[in-house]
């Protein structure tokens, strides 16, 4: 069974992702979302613990957003290209990577409030 998250921002009443993945052990944040050639809408990656990412060997650009530990938006990084660091946020607890584009089209900023649920699904 796989754990899918439905991210939402509670400050805006908009929806992050419906099919966001978690990674929450060592190999899941080492892999991340290497090895894929997009993000299907609705989908991401919630990487837990982490205070930065990269995109090395990605093949697309990714929006990414840094939580503290209640959630709330303490950075965002819109379409960050492959081959880059991201800045690294202190008082990150966990990111958020989402397609290119979602940070935009939910108005997510700093300071936003955000929540999710887990939703167990067959499949991978």
């Amino acid at each position: 069974m796989q754990v899918f998250l439905r991210v939402e921002n509670v400050s805006k009443s908009t929806v992050l992702g419906e099919n966001i993945k978690i990674a929450d052990s060592s190999l899941r944040r080492m892999v991340g979302l290497l090895g894929t050639s997009h993000l299907e809408p609705q989908s991401g990656l919630l990487i837990f613990p982490t205070q930065g990412v990269h995109t090395f060997g990605m093949k697309y650009p990714i929006d990414v957003v840094f939580l503290d530990r209640g959630r709330r938006v303490v950075g965002i990084r819109s379409a960050i290209k492959p081959w880059r660091l991201s800045p690294i946020f202190w008082r990150a607890e966990c990111v958020v990577e989402l397609p290119a584009g979602v940070i935009a089209a939910t108005r997510t900023e700093v300071g936003d409030q955000l929540s999710w649920g887990a939703e167990r699904r067959q499949g991978s």
